[in-house]
């Protein structure tokens, strides 16, 4: 059943002309605000309210107003600041001193031109009775429209969104999801792979032109995380398996390029002075409900990707599989996250329990639970197109009971046990991992290797980048069947879903969450509906959490 259609947002938002003590300016009929209004990384008293310009001067004065009601007629702060084309014209004003749990409405003005109208809220303090988080990840331009970011905008149970990762994707026409792109008009630009600071501005003005994306932005508040498509695909500490150095110059550079771009696009607060741009992790506490932690698991201390390529040759048999396994994949000091971020984590949920807050929540890039693949021979399962003996493909991982993917934590088994090690030191088993990544839905339950349970996880699809079992070939029924095996195969997995894009909504009490998978129809076409394609609770279950029947 529809939950939702598509209609247009904040139709009742005053758009009255924001007026000040020295009257209009002059006026420049070529501004405009045409990539919307944003705001985002709230704090009880202060959060962070975002724009850009779209002018052909230089340097533009940019007023913005902030009130407790959508007219206007009760205007809290407001002020004047400056941009120019050294910050790409985007503009971000951090109101302090606000009151913590409270809807505010707020707006831009530059000549004559006017932004559309944003509602935000800051973090509440004390007592809080709910939270809706709206989970989402993956949204790529080229695939189809971001209907999902639309659903969100719509919902009103959301309270906040809170983005996983791959906001922006890094390829160029030609590339992953070309053949889509030409027959819906969504061409990445520019149309090469984006490298040089200029590219990574161009393609995040290119996302949030999506009025999905800008309706989004405007009706709630966002917490964000980078993944890896923000840069190139699957980078590390060192490099990216999408860089090449020899074309594409010094890994550093366009590391620093992407960031930079992505610190003026997005709506968060730049880094305190004791920490550089690339170590963006993020606390949020919301009264005494929960503590989210945003990690950061790319740039800082990820060492580098295990390719099963470089390994398929050597691998002829499950006791070669094993090994490759403990020598190779587990080896001591394969890090995910830096010493920095795991201190600041550690502290995090340490504080939080301290609190009794019942809810530890970690903003999670990649899939967290062990995800193994099953023999698909022995199911009856072909390859499209024929198994190539040799090849690293689901045939072959299937054989030797090896990890779907080697980028996610299961590439790294030694950091996830010393993950699971700092939660322990501070009596954390309860934890809620929210992920985003595999352009799949996701029903969880985590567990270290001794089988001590640690939490839930749970995934979002992608908001257009598809399931990849259909990407590889598979006709819907068997990609449908390959969830099916994959769930039967791994304890940890609960329950997934390829075939869908969407997000998800957590809603949050201080007893329960409730969780609910949201389905757009298409991303191909303007119009779509909603659908729920499951639902899950999760409750206190022997000193972690865990699925209870809702």
């Amino acid at each position: 059943m529809p939950l939702v259609s598509r209609r247009s947002l904040l139709s009742g938002f005053a758009a009255a002309p924001l007026m000040s003590s020295a009257g209009i300016l002059r006026a420049n009929t070529d501004t405009s605000f045409a990539h919307g209004v944003a705001s985002g990384d709230p704090e009880a008293h202060s959060i962070v309210l975002w724009t850009r310009v779209t002018t052909r001067e230089e340097t533009v004065r940019v007023r913005w107003e902030l009130a407790t009601k959508r007219d206007f007629s009760e205007v809290v702060q407001q002020g004047e600041v400056f941009t120019n084309s050294l910050l790409d014209h985007t503009v971000k004003v951090i109101p302090q001193g606000l009151e913590p749990g409270r809807t505010y409405y707020y707006r831009f003005r530059c000549d004559s031109a006017y932004s559309p109208v944003g509602r935000t809220r800051t973090l509440p303090v004390g007592a809080v009775p709910r939270l809706g988080i709206a989970l989402v990840s993956c949204s790529n331009f080229a695939f189809g429209h971001f209907h999902a970011y639309q659903a969100i905008a719509d919902d009103p149970a959301i309270d906040v969104v809170l983005h996983t990762g791959d906001y922006i994707y890094e390829y160029g026409a030609n590339g992953w999801g070309s053949e889509t792109s030409r027959a819906l008009g969504r061409v990445h630009q520019p149309i090469h792979e984006i490298v040089t600071l200029a590219d990574y501005r161009q393609r995040h003005a290119q996302y949030k032109s999506d009025s999905g994306s800008r309706a989004m932005h405007a009706a709630h508040p966002l917490i964000a995380l980078w993944d890896d498509h923000e840069s190139a695909n699957n980078p590390w500490q060192g490099g990216a398996q999408n860089h090449q150095s020899e074309s594409e110059g010094d890994w550093r550079s366009r590391r620093a390029a992407a960031t930079q771009a992505y610190y003026e696009w997005m709506p968060i607060r730049p880094p305190r002075d004791d920490q550089s741009r690339i170590e963006f992790w993020r606390r949020y506490s919301f009264g005494d409900l929960a503590t989210l932690v945003t990690l950061e698991s790319r740039h800082t201390a990820r060492a580098e990707q295990i390719d099963y390529g470089s390994v398929v040759a050597e691998l002829s048999s499950a006791t070669d599989a094993k090994t490759f396994e403990s020598k190779v994949l587990n080896e001591p000091g394969r890090r995910m996250l830096s010493p920095r971020m795991e201190s600041f984590l550690e502290q995090s949920l340490e504080a939080s329990k301290a609190a009794q807050q019942p809810w530890r929540l970690l903003g999670n890039a990649i899939p967290m639970v062990e995800v193994r693949v099953p023999d698909l021979a022995a199911h009856g399962i072909a390859m499209p197109g024929g198994h190539v003996e040799g090849s690293a493909d689901l045939a072959w991982k299937g054989k030797y009971d090896l990890p779907l993917y080697l980028d996610t934590w299961d590439g790294y088994p030694w950091a996830r046990e010393r993950l699971f090690d700092l939660c322990e030191n501070v009596d954390v088993r309860d934890l809620l991992v929210l992920t985003g990544d595999s352009h799949s839905f996701w029903a969880n339950s985590i567990t270290r290797a001794n089988g001590t349970a640690m939490g839930v996880e749970i995934g979002a699809a992608g908001v257009t980048s598809p399931g990849d079992f259909v990407e590889q070939g598979f006709d819907q029924a068997v990609a449908q069947r390959l969830d099916t095996l994959i769930a039967q195969h791994n304890e940890g997995v609960n329950w997934t879903d390829n075939l869908h894009q969407g997000y998800v909504r957590v809603d949050l009490s201080p007893t329960h969450a409730d969780v609910d998978y949201v389905a757009v129809s298409t991303v191909t076409k303007p119009d779509f509906t909603t659908s729920l394609v499951r639902q899950e609770r999760v409750e206190a279950v022997e000193g972690s959490i865990g699925f209870t029947p809702r």
